[in-house]
């Protein structure tokens, strides 16, 4: 799950980003205009974003590792609004700022709020806004079900949103810690996103979907009509939307037309 380290011009580092508690770790590398990551469930910054990182000879990467997940210490419980607001105290004028499912949901709360250059989202699940569709409903009733012991949850979980990952008994500690992050977290469905506010800002948005899953897909739709939204499918990983071929040079397009 630890990234490969390959040479890169410009600005490395590894941080502790202490605003509100808890503080969390971000990870900075390359130069040019910042990007800020905000990673999903399971999978913390690093094993996210690790088929971005080349951008860093392009753009300035800010890896959030959100708070809960590896090297941040385990949280009971943790909130998308808050860490919104946690996150969100990073993002300066001029950031492009990317979230990969539920670190998609953080990423629309953030950018409701305070102006960003561009915002992407990668597949996520907002299923508040397209309640109603049975593939959700059926999603969500799946999900209440879900079982509370790491390998057991994952091997329930990643099949419903798409994920092929092979587990291995016992899991790797820093999956483990990522299972154990994910089933603390505050459903996302139960976010509210604020749809007239992120559709009357200027910038512009993506939404991508891997063409693999129908909730997703929903959500998607909704987002691409009422945010007047780009839309991007890059099928072949499922929900792992980064790793999926094609996905940085559409992500690179985006951004460079922003």
């Amino acid at each position: 799950m630890s990234p490969r380290k390959r040479p890169i011009s410009g600005l490395l580092c590894s941080t502790r980003y202490r605003g509100s508690v808890p503080d969390f770790h971000v990870e900075t590398i390359g130069s040019g205009s910042r990007v800020i990551l905000v990673h999903g469930s399971v999978g913390n910054g690093a094993a996210t974003w690790e088929s971005v990182r080349p951008l860093a000879e392009r753009f300035e990467l800010a890896i959030v590792d959100r708070p809960g997940y590896p090297p941040n210490p385990p949280l009971d419980r943790a909130d998308f609004e808050q860490q919104a607001t946690e996150i969100g105290e990073l993002v300066r004028a001029g950031d492009h700022l990317v979230g990969h499912s539920y670190g998609g949901v953080i990423s629309l709360l953030i950018a409701a709020r305070q102006p960003v250059r561009s915002l992407t989202v990668n597949e996520p699940p907002a299923f508040g806004v397209a309640r109603g569709n049975p593939d959700i409903e059926e999603f969500l009733a799946k999900m209440r079900n879900a079982p509370d012991e790491p390998r057991e949850y994952l091997a329930y979980f990643l099949p419903l949103v798409g994920s092929s990952l092979k587990l291995s008994d016992p899991l790797p500690p820093p999956l483990e810690a990522g299972a154990r992050a994910a089933m603390v977290e505050r459903p996302p469905h139960e976010a509210e996103i604020p749809l007239e506010e992120l559709a009357a800002a200027p910038f512009p948005k993506l939404v991508v979907t891997g063409g693999h899953n129908p909730v997703f897909d929903a959500v998607a739709d909704v987002l691409e009509q009422r945010l007047a939204a780009q839309r991007a499918v890059v099928p072949g990983a499922g929900h792992s939307i980064p790793r999926a071929p094609g996905y940085s040079e559409t992500l690179v397009r985006f951004l460079e037309s922003a």
